[in-house]
């Protein structure tokens, strides 16, 4: 139990710096270069760009710190499972964004702001715990041989055979 709420601990604190280069990109894109009134879908598009932008810090932060005694050799394996599964709240957000907009017709910066930062957030997180913890950190989970790469060969000099 312990290791759970510190894992969760980790998750929320990396997960709140991430939320701050989001939440702060989102607004600095949306009220700029990607201003609904000169860009069509900008909120949408601020959402993609703002959101991606977090995920890789999010992956840095929890893999070298949240996860990092259960991170697993094969950091590209890793990487995309933690894409997939960024990709999925990724697409909660953006769902949001989009119901606040064309559902509910709702087209301001604070509207916009609720769906993805608020709602759009407590989906996401939810749903990116659940996966990043059963899935893409699982210690106990077995590596799949088709999937890994090779890893190169050691001599006993410490020298890498080719």
């Amino acid at each position: 139990m312990r290791k759970l709420i510190s894992q969760f601990a980790g998750v929320g604190l990396v997960g709140l710096v991430g939320l701050v280069i989001d939440v702060g990109l989102f607004n600095v894109l949306r009220a700029t270069a990607l201003n609904p009134d000169l860009v069509a879908h900008g909120a949408l598009w601020a959402t993609l760009v703002s959101t991606s932008v977090a995920i890789v810090f999010n992956w840095l932060g929890n893999r070298y710190w949240t996860f990092r005694r259960e991170r697993r050799a094969h950091w590209w394996r890793e990487g995309l499972e933690f894409a997939l599964v960024s990709v999925g709240g990724l697409l909660i957000a953006l769902g949001c964004v989009w119901f606040s907009e064309q559902v509910l017709d709702l087209h301001s910066l604070v509207s916009d702001n609720i769906a993805k930062n608020v709602v759009g957030l407590v989906l996401g997180t939810i749903f990116r715990f659940t996966f990043y913890r059963a899935w893409v950190f699982r210690p106990s989970r077995p590596e799949s041989p088709a999937l890994s790469l090779p890893e190169p060969a050691v001599r006993s000099d410490a020298s890498i055979v080719e």
